[in-house]
């Protein structure tokens, strides 16, 4: 036991090291994006004041909710901008035990899921929100004024992006159920129905019960679903 702590002890320091390292780019890029706060937050709060142009501010109901909300999209917007320096702290201690091959593999699958999560986040933030905004505040009128508080409007617009974000790692997690063998080569194209029966089932509960963001959901997964089947086929193997 004492030998393999022994051993253990110089990758206990090196994972030490450079999980601080990370903290403090986090705590400091936290603390730079909270400079620039203000335009933050009109970034996000632009497609609901789109979506409804009568809507010019947002209310807060406590005190402290308008300083935490900003402290949360402080630190959101610091890992997405640490997020480089986190992945090479996270490379520089996991490469040396990998073999030339595994690092070239791992470089793809990160390189795939960081493009196909980008791609999912954008799209929910500048196609699905937009519409999603203009289909809630359609319902205000003469008799019914909307007053959206701004710590659940984050909220909302945070969880949407990371939903829709998650959902386009379809193709690359069906690539590596195939290619570890959980399941069979011909299984996503023989369940095709009730997957696509699922897909539209969690885009409706993904986009609140919202039949278009539902739709604008959906048939992007769709595609993304067989795009999984034919890159199963190429990089997971042929046979069934």
């Amino acid at each position: 036991m004492r030998a393999a702590l022994e051993h253990f002890a110089p990758h206990y320091q090196e994972l030490r090291q450079r999980l601080i390292i990370s903290f403090l780019v986090i705590a400091v890029a936290t603390g730079v994006c909270y400079l620039f706060i203000d335009q933050l937050a009109g970034f996000c709060m632009r497609p609901l004041f789109l979506a409804y142009p009568k809507l010019d501010h947002m209310v807060y109901t406590k005190l402290t909710e308008a300083f935490i909300s900003y402290i949360k999209l402080s630190l959101l917007a610091g890992i997405i901008v640490s997020f480089p320096v986190l992945f090479y702290q996270a490379w520089m201690f996991i490469a040396p035990g990998l073999l030339p091959e595994e690092k070239r593999l791992a470089r793809r699958i990160v390189l795939w899921a960081t493009l196909l999560f980008a791609s999912g986040a954008l799209f929910a933030f500048f196609i699905v929100l937009p519409k999603m905004l203009s289909f809630f505040m359609s319902y205000a009128g003469d008799n019914l004024q909307p007053m959206p508080k701004l710590g659940l409007y984050l909220t909302f617009v945070a969880r949407m992006v990371l939903a829709f974000g998650i959902a386009f790692e379809i193709p690359f997690l069906m690539v590596m159920a195939m290619k570890t063998g959980l399941v069979s080569r011909s299984h996503f194209s023989k369940k095709r129905t009730y997957f696509y029966i699922a897909i539209i089932i969690l885009s409706f509960l993904l986009t609140a019960g919202d039949i278009t963001a539902t739709a604008l959901l959906s048939f992007p997964l769709f595609g993304l679903y067989e795009a999984g089947i034919v890159a199963g086929r190429v990089f997971a193997g042929t046979q069934a």
